[in-house]
């Protein structure tokens, strides 16, 4: 398993907007470079993009949920 780790504190947030649905969801396909998220911080938002290509992605937090930089939000397999 490869995770994908947070690049800064903030909030994670899974859809580009409230009521949109989530840019990737668990058992999701990921190629190099799509975003799984997005990070708030300050009122500015900033992507998050896969390193790696899995098959399959697995969520470890939830949408709106306190991140700090380096950890882990989601499993590749």
């Amino acid at each position: 398993m490869t995770q994908i780790l947070s690049p800064l504190p903030g909030t994670f947030y899974r859809s580009a907007s409230p009521g949109q649905p989530p840019l990737k969801a668990d058992g999701d396909a990921v190629a190099v470079g799509d975003v799984i998220g997005l990070i708030e911080v300050m009122k500015s938002f900033h992507e998050v993009r896969s390193e790696v290509a899995g098959a399959g992605i697995n969520f470890l937090v939830d949408n709106e949920d306190p991140v700090m930089a380096g950890a882990a939000l989601a499993e590749l397999s």
